[in-house]
């Protein structure tokens, strides 16, 4: 059962670790927002594509959000207990840091499992539909915009040009179309205005024109008919869209789909090295969450008698590169160069020596501070670099006095 220390403890670590982990999604999300914006305009888009895509990408950006929040949540409720001096007090009363990262580990477990069913289920199916999203807009299939002001071809035959857009381009003004038929014939019309409207026919649209002009030629006219009239019907053929691919690629499969594309005799051996470096990828990710709480408190306890946040910069640097060497390592993996095994779970065994080794001498050495030697040297770099300011304020007064 959670003592009343525990539930403390729950609180201290709950706050700053969900804040941490919606502050670091909403940065990324943030971050590809404006590309996705830009991309979409270029396309001729609609607006409210780029929230889909942004909500396909979330699970991706919550895989990397989850470790950090978790990080910094535990370090920042352990670095407020020792400024306070309370983490001395439970270390008198008998609780061990043992003892004390149980509620962490809690929360470790649960999210541990809560990254492995985002990265082993949901984050294939979500960059799937991301990427049909993104074909879908090149292609056509999301209903790009007509830009105003420009030619825009529709199919191979069919050239448009609108000069104004109004009611959200439920008016259109200023119209010009031509189309050529297969048999040589060609239609142009000038119209003021214009409706796009749906037929029953998914691959058909109607434009009905307004208050215009139609010019009909072919090789069999001797002169072009031209034909005025207040409202006119003009069919439209849309362009066949190709359809989107299936889930090939391996980071949109699923874990139990990795496993079996990697037992299978009959798979290459190029796919067979990437599934198995993307499937190790993902597994290493989830299991290195176990040791975050270790590390967590490792860095957050700073040398007595000092406030310095050294170690929650540390902390940062620590968990961002080391994601970053599992990526590299699977992509070396996935060229077959180096065992995905050894590429990933490589240097697993090695963040996993230096926590240990750092939980050690911060809970069973006396006085151990395992980011010690940093902390003297940043404090030092610190004081050289206060000492040259506080020089450059004092010399700036004599140099005035004897440049007069």
């Amino acid at each position: 059962m959670l003592t009343a220390t525990d539930r403390y403890l729950a609180r201290l670590i709950a706050v700053p670790m969900f804040a941490t982990l919606v502050i670091s999604a909403m940065l990324l999300v943030l971050d590809k927002m404006l590309s996705l914006f830009d991309f979409v305009a270029a396309e001729g888009g609609p607006v409210s594509v780029v929230w889909r895509m942004l909500a396909s990408m979330l699970p991706e950006y919550l895989s990397l959000g989850i470790p950090i929040g978790l990080m910094l949540g535990i370090l920042l409720a352990f670095r407020k207990l020792a400024l306070s001096s309370e983490l001395d007090v439970m270390r008198a009363v008998g609780l061990s840091y043992g003892r004390l990262l149980r509620v962490p580990y809690m929360y470790a477990i649960a999210l541990a499992l809560l990254n492995f069913g985002i990265v082993g289920f949901v984050q294939p199916l979500s960059r799937h539909a991301y990427e049909a999203l993104r074909f879908e807009l090149r292609s056509g299939a999301l209903g790009a915009s007509i830009k105003v002001g420009e030619f825009t071809t529709l199919g191979k035959r069919m050239t448009l040009r609108i000069e104004r857009s109004r009611d959200e381009g439920r008016n259109l003004q200023g119209i010009f179309v031509r189309a050529v038929s297969r048999n040589g014939q060609s239609v142009a019309v000038t119209a003021e205005q214009g409706t796009f409207l749906a037929t029953d026919d998914p691959d058909t649209i109607i434009f009905r024109l307004r208050n215009g002009v139609l010019v009909n030629d072919g090789p069999k006219y001797k002169t072009p008919r031209i034909l005025s009239f207040s409202s006119h019907d003009l069919p439209i053929d849309l362009p066949q869209i190709e359809r989107f691919r299936g889930r090939d690629n391996d980071r949109e499969k699923t874990i139990p789909e990795l496993v079996v594309i990697g037992r299978n005799a009959d798979t290459p051996d190029k796919l067979k090295d990437e599934v198995r470096a993307n499937f190790h990828f993902r597994m290493v990710e989830v299991v290195f969450m176990f040791l975050l709480p270790l590390a967590a408190l490792a860095f957050a306890i700073p040398p007595k008698r000092s406030t310095s946040a050294l170690g929650v910069f540390l902390s940062i640097v620590f968990i961002v590169t080391y994601h970053k060497i599992n990526q590299y390592g699977e992509s070396v993996g996935a060229l077959g160069r180096i065992d995905p095994i050894i590429a990933l779970w490589g240097p697993f065994v090695v963040a996993s020596a230096l926590v240990l080794w750092m939980y050690h001498v911060i809970a069973h050495r006396p006085g151990g501070q395992p980011t010690a030697a940093l902390e003297y040297a940043f404090g030092k770099l610190g004081k050289q670099i206060a000492r040259l300011l506080k020089f450059g304020r004092k010399r700036s007064p004599a140099a005035a006095e004897g440049a007069a």
